[in-house]
């Protein structure tokens, strides 16, 4: 139990998540671009290369210097075939790439302003669901083995250890490879 929060005062209240200051706040994709209506607490969109700069602002944020990901990468990646991306407002973006029957969870990243609102699992949720509508049946994803949060995340959609990779992140510390059976995962349209 933390300190300062014993059991009589319930459950925490979630608050909507406030607009991230780094964040593009209209979209320079093209017409193709689509809001995610089916999540309307959220402000969550289809991201493209436009978004890389703000992608990258988010990524920095959430992660220790020695694991972000620059604006040139993530602009990269977004170009490649079967990439997709989804940003929020509120500070959120994952990145995941589908290829056949299976996907990957390429990162996911939360401000830490907006961390503990639901606007993690709902990028997952989200991201699942396109995998699954781009024809995939199972998803990976690598987390490191130290971020109990993520991880926590994970097993509430369904993914299970699948592998481990040693000494994967710069700090040393192993990544475990997760899987997830789409039609069995935690998202709403699974």
């Amino acid at each position: 139990m933390l300190a300062g929060r014993g059991s009589h005062e319930g459950p925490r209240k979630r608050e909507t998540p406030q607009p991230f200051r780094g964040f593009l706040r209209s979209s320079p994709c093209e017409a193709s671009d689509r809001t995610l209506a089916h999540l309307p607490r959220y402000s969550m969109r289809t991201a493209c290369t436009a978004d890389a700069a703000a992608l990258a602002a988010i990524h920095g944020v959430a992660f220790p210097p020695s694991e972000t990901w620059e604006e040139e990468a993530l602009g990269l990646q977004l170009g490649l075939p079967g990439v997709f991306g989804l940003i929020d407002a509120a500070g959120g973006m994952v990145l995941a790439r589908v290829a056949g029957e299976e996907a990957e969870v390429l990162t996911l990243a939360v401000v830490p302003t907006s961390r503990r609102r639901g606007l993690g699992g709902a990028l997952l949720d989200a991201a699942l669901r396109e995998a699954r509508d781009r024809g995939a049946r199972a998803v990976f994803l690598e987390v490191s083995e130290a971020n109990q949060a993520a991880r926590g995340l994970y097993a509430a959609a369904g993914f299970v250890e699948a592998g481990r990779r040693r000494r994967y992140y710069a700090d040393g510390t192993d990544a475990l490879v997760l899987q997830a059976a789409l039609s069995l995962c935690a998202a709403a349209a699974c």
